[in-house]
């Protein structure tokens, strides 16, 4: 009886903004790390900038949070409204935790590779906000939806490729006399790698959404 009067309960439409907000956060913290990774750029003032949209992440998720509890009837289960916005902001909390290793290290010029695999991670949030955007009629775009998902699986892919090649060829450049430079360098593909796995963990989330609506 319950699940017919939710039925004919208006849809809170307030989650689907905070997921854009979201989803624009990421984007434009995507932009900002692959102009950090850039040859000359200011390093530090690019690395406040992605701070700070990572704390403007943080707010977004604690206002989702604080409104799946307060909101009587949501656009759909809480618990995947939850698990979507935790999801989108690990993937920036990602490029934060990027950018304090190359602090930390004092890095200043990077591979080829991993500016190659910046370049795939602005792709892969670009798409990823197009996906949270047809969440509003998910039912009347779900195959475009599952064809930017599609997209999203194969840019990780690419990174994948990526960071096997930047690996070896850091092994190859330092492997004799400058270990420590490859451990660094190592450790910042990692990250690297770790945020284009986060967006294609939105992706995944935002897949099982669709077709628990179907």
């Amino acid at each position: 009886m319950f699940g017919w009067f939710a039925a004919l309960m208006p849809r809170e439409e307030k989650f689907f903004d905070y997921f854009e907000q979201h989803a624009r956060i990421l984007v434009e913290s995507s932009a900002e790390l692959r102009e950090l990774f850039r040859q000359g750029a200011d390093i530090a003032d690019r690395s406040r900038r992605i701070n700070k949209l990572e704390a403007d992440a943080d707010e977004v998720t604690h206002e989702v949070m604080l409104a799946v509890r307060r909101t009587f009837i949501t656009p759909f289960d809480r618990s995947d409204i939850q698990d979507l916005t935790v999801t989108m902001d690990d993937a920036i909390d990602q490029m934060k935790q990027t950018v304090k290793a190359i602090s930390l290290f004092e890095v200043t010029e990077f591979e080829e590779p991993m500016r190659a695999i910046t370049e795939k991670i602005v792709s892969a949030s670009e798409i990823t906000c197009e996906l949270i955007l047809a969440l509003r009629d998910m039912k009347k775009k779900s195959s475009q939806m599952m064809a930017m998902s599609a997209k999203i699986t194969q840019l990780e892919e690419a990174v994948d490729d990526l960071y096997d090649h930047g690996l070896k060829s850091l092994y190859l450049a330092h492997r004799n006399d400058t270990p420590m430079a490859y451990i660094v360098g190592a450790e910042i593909y990692d990250h690297l790698e770790k945020i284009v796995d986060r967006i294609e963990d939105v992706a995944e989330r935002v897949n099982s959404i669709v077709i628990e609506h179907l």
